[in-house]
């Protein structure tokens, strides 16, 4: 056995005296008797009276059991998590692609016809009907297009969510599969706060980004989802990452921003533009060199918009300051 193994086998074994210490030091409510757990049923009882302190008690030890010491680097045998990626999540057989027997040999000729026939078979099975055949072709496209633009693994999964909702409720006939992929994983995004324009969605995306708008507010409509209005703050930190500026021109922007959000002057407004006017407007007044061309580029904003907001902002906080 490694030291590892005893190590993580000391750390069970303190945990375990640890709750039974715990127990030790509770006492019955009605008897005031000694309090013990009841390993077989999962509850914590009274050993005088009988009565149920505790009930569906959770097992916090490890799953598997280590005998040798090459065990111990792989100790699970539960196998790969249930996801919401995959069409059968995760449920199914999968056929490796290698043609190698369990000792790394080679497989002869007539094998590897054989496996690769299985393969095929295997693969048909598991989309057997048009649904699932949807449903495959959906989450490969969100598996893509989030891969793409860096968005993390829960975004990832409540758009798969979504998808897979959407289909339960028959929204799919008559529209894209890409496009409703597309809206899936925007408003998935939109409902962990992630910022990210509906344009990085359309230049990723297999449609035209009016088509992911559009899919977009008939699936927030048809299933209720409750998405709030952009914060454009949340903008800030990637404009000012991208365009290399100060923490204190990131400042004087969270706080330009701030000011117009407290006098309602957001309201209507493209979040991404007030970020964008408000990181210029911040890099102005603690004089860095940054134009409106380097901020345009940056966030994917006109310079007419980046300009007028800018403008707007500035005004609304020399009010607010006299």
């Amino acid at each position: 056995m490694t030291q590892t193994t005893l190590d993580e086998t000391d750390q069970h074994v303190a945990e375990s005296d640890a709750a039974s210490e715990q127990l030790a030091e509770r006492s019955c409510p009605e008897c005031n008797g000694r309090v013990g757990p009841d390993e077989d049923r999962g509850e914590v009882t009274c050993r005088d009276c009988g009565l149920v302190v505790d009930e569906d008690a959770i097992d916090r030890g490890p799953e598997w059991r280590t005998f040798e010491g090459q065990d111990g680097a792989e100790k699970s045998r539960v196998g790969a998590p249930t996801t919401e990626l995959m069409h059968d999540k995760g449920l199914s057989t999968n056929i490796g692609w290698q043609d190698e027997d369990a000792y790394g040999a080679a497989l002869s000729p007539r094998k590897r016809n054989r496996m690769q026939r299985l393969r095929t078979w295997d693969e048909r099975f598991r989309a057997k009907d048009a649904q699932e055949r949807n449903l495959k072709q959906a989450l490969g496209e969100i598996s893509r297009m989030a891969s793409v633009l860096g968005l993390s693994e829960p975004v990832r999964e409540t758009a798969g969510v979504l998808y897979r909702r959407a289909v339960e409720e028959e929204l799919l006939p008559g529209r894209s599969i890409e496009g409703m992929a597309t809206a899936a994983l925007y408003a998935a995004a939109r409902q962990h706060g992630t910022p990210r324009r509906v344009t990085e969605f359309g230049e990723v995306s297999r449609v035209e980004q009016t088509r992911v708008e559009r899919a977009y507010r008939y699936l927030s409509r048809e299933l209720g989802l409750a998405i709030e209005p952009e914060d454009p703050t949340k903008y800030v930190p990637q404009f000012a990452s991208a365009l290399d500026v100060s923490d204190g021109a990131e400042r004087q922007a969270r706080e330009l921003l701030r000011v117009a959000k407290a006098h309602n002057r957001h309201s209507g407004k493209s979040p991404a533009g007030l970020a964008a006017a408000a990181i210029y407007a911040g890099a102005k007044l603690t004089n860095q060199g940054v134009t409106q061309g380097d901020v345009s580029d940056v966030s994917d904003v006109s310079r007419v918009t980046i300009r007028d907001r800018y403008q707007e902002l500035l005004d609304v906080y020399a009010d607010h300051e006299g």
